[in-house]
């Protein structure tokens, strides 16, 4: 039996026992004898929901228990505390029904076989997950024209360039058709081409089949393309659950204007506008960070004062929202 919501987790922890030593031989010897030991609380009575359909982003920096999380959540730890029910199942109770509802694709992991065609691997799925065989060649074929991989099933994996194997990857994960994919840094490592291509699937693969997906990445132009709410957990524990533009707006309440002038002026002179930001961009422009409140006022006096041919207003970026969310300043 499914419920309504999906995904419901509620105060789930998980903390590690590990033990611990000075540097030295002596430390090492003594650590024979007698070790001492430190909790590690990697998840700490996280809470959140998420709707049947949704595409949440669930970010954080290095160390900061996602990758934990979605490990209970596909059932492969036990937490230490707290509750979670992802379509009516207890994750890590591992039941048959619940495997063959859900999927994990973690980037830097590989579920192909390394020395035989993509497709060989995709058999041995279909074996493992009990999919009829007109099922399977219905799925198949729509993975194939949705990922453009018809030309590549029939190279051993070796053979394959790293955005080749991916979408292999995520063709091999989707062949049971789960209704919820927990996805890890889908496109580490990938090219900006292979990124674009990656995300407009999933897109199109959450329109046609409704899943509901969680999906972490450092990429941030994976969450602004993909996500419309966003989940922040710092050193285990939740610090947002909300809208990404809501996050801008509470956390960066200032817009960058980029401004390009018709004559040569020097650039202090635009100093009086606002705060001046570094131009990583050839463009000519310089960049002034004011209050939102202030645009509106700052952008009139800067055309009625200033020769000014360009001008452009922008969000902060996403990647320096999301810094001062984990940082708190």
């Amino acid at each position: 039996m499914q419920n309504a919501v999906p995904i419901v987790v509620e105060n789930l922890s998980k903390t590690y026992r590990v033990s611990e030593r000075e540097a030295g031989f002596a430390a090492s010897l003594r650590s024979v004898f007698k070790r001492t030991f430190k909790d590690v609380h990697a998840v700490s009575s996280v809470n959140f929901s998420i709707q049947r359909g949704e595409i949440v982003g669930f970010l954080g920096p290095n160390g900061a228990g996602k990758t934990t999380t979605l490990k209970m959540l596909s059932g492969l730890l036990f937490p230490t505390g707290g509750t979670a029910h992802v379509l009516g199942h207890v994750p890590w109770q591992r039941n048959n029904n619940y495997l063959r509802s859900i999927t994990l694709v973690m980037g830097q992991r590989n579920r192909l076989a390394w020395d035989i065609p993509a497709s060989d691997s995709f058999l041995l799925n279909q074996a493992i997950y009990g999919i009829p065989d007109a099922e399977y060649k219905r799925t198949l074929d729509e993975l194939v024209d949705l990922l453009a991989i018809g030309d590549v099933l029939g190279k051993p994996v070796r053979n394959l360039s790293l955005g080749e194997r991916m979408k292999c990857e995520l063709a091999a994960a989707l062949l049971h058709r789960p209704t919820v994919l927990f996805l890890d840094e889908p496109t580490i490592g990938l090219d900006i081409t292979s990124q674009n291509r990656i995300r407009a699937f999933l897109k199109e693969y959450n329109r046609r089949t409704g899943a509901t997906m969680i999906l972490t990445s450092h990429y941030m132009a994976d969450v602004t393309a993909l996500c419309e709410r966003i989940i922040i957990i710092h050193h285990g524990k939740l610090k947002y659950d909300g809208g990404l533009s809501d996050l801008s707006r509470r956390i960066a309440p200032y817009k960058t204007l980029g401004v390009k002038l018709s004559t040569d002026l020097a650039e202090n002179t635009l100093a009086q506008y606002g705060t001046l930001m570094p131009n990583p961009n050839e463009d000519g422009k310089v960049l002034i960070q004011v209050r939102a409140a202030d645009v509106a006022t700052v952008t009139a006096k800067l055309l009625a004062e200033q020769p000014v041919q360009d001008l452009t207003i922008e969000d902060p970026p996403i990647e320096d929202v999301i810094e001062q969310a984990f940082t708190g300043h």
